[in-house]
């Protein structure tokens, strides 16, 4: 796939022929990619195939070995300052242990050395509000939360800053069915609300389902299929057909591949 969209103010994140490499080792060669505006485009691939590498890249966390990468139409260099644009929720929640759900989603509004003490409180006990999680979840620490919940202050940390951008990398990972499902509603209904913009790393077949609105699937070192949910599943790339073409997948994806 060598055909990338120009960039415009409807494409919030391109990628241009980026390849990476760590020593001998390709992990990409020749990526092209955008993320529209406002949508959830998932990004799916095998074990290995370089799908947080490459959300790393996008934030700019990592650089790629060749290619370009512009982010909110300006290239993306080092040191660039998009913080305060986007937000990212690592798989495991990645909160501080040491802190309370309180000071977790206090940091960012702290670091900003704007606000007093009195708005973050109000910024705080919102966004816990925003993810469901009622005003006593504030005083505990994160040993006492269930996996949906950690999931669900970590989210709330990720939007305190309001970002037009989100990560959300294997966000439904370790938690049971009914919390997955809870999550994933979460999620839809906040993108319903504020609109921003998500790259969802996910191996979920139900929230490719429930969530996605375009997929970029990660094999062969590149993206082999891009487009909406239900034209990428009819892929003949031997990956996709292994990934969304099982018994198991046509029971969760069904219509689209009808």
């Amino acid at each position: 796939m060598s055909a990338v969209s120009p960039q415009t103010d409807d494409n919030v994140i391109v990628m241009e022929h980026v390849g990476t490499r760590f020593g001998d080792r390709i992990v990409h060669q020749d990526v092209n990619l955008t993320v529209k505006k406002g949508e959830i485009l998932g990004l799916v691939g095998g074990s290995g195939s370089g799908k947080t590498t490459l959300m790393r890249e996008m934030i700019g966390l990592e650089r790629p070995t060749e290619g370009r990468i512009t982010v909110f139409g300006a290239p993306l260099r080092p040191g660039a300052r998009l913080r305060d644009r986007y937000a990212v929720l690592f798989q495991s929640g990645a909160l501080f242990t040491a802190l309370t759900v309180y000071d977790n989603i206090a940091l960012p509004l702290r670091e900003l050395k704007l606000l007093s003490e009195e708005l973050i409180h109000e910024l705080v006990c919102m966004k816990l509000s925003m993810v469901g999680l009622e005003a006593h979840t504030a005083y505990l620490l994160p040993a006492a939360l269930s996996g949906g919940m950690v999931k669900r202050v970590a989210l709330a940390r990720a939007l305190a800053l309001e970002p037009e951008l989100l990560f959300l990398d294997e966000p439904t990972s370790g938690l049971d069915p009914i919390a997955s499902e809870a999550f994933t509603r979460l999620v839809a209904s906040l993108h319903k609300e504020l609109r921003f913009t998500v790259v969802l790393i996910t191996h979920d077949l139900n929230t490719v389902k429930d969530l996605c609105h375009r997929l970029a699937v990660l094999a062969d070192r590149r993206v082999v299929a891009l487009g909406p949910v239900d034209e990428v599943v009819r892929s003949n790339h031997p990956f996709v057909r292994r990934f969304f073409q099982g018994e198991y997948a046509r029971r969760i994806i069904g219509p689209a591949l009808t």
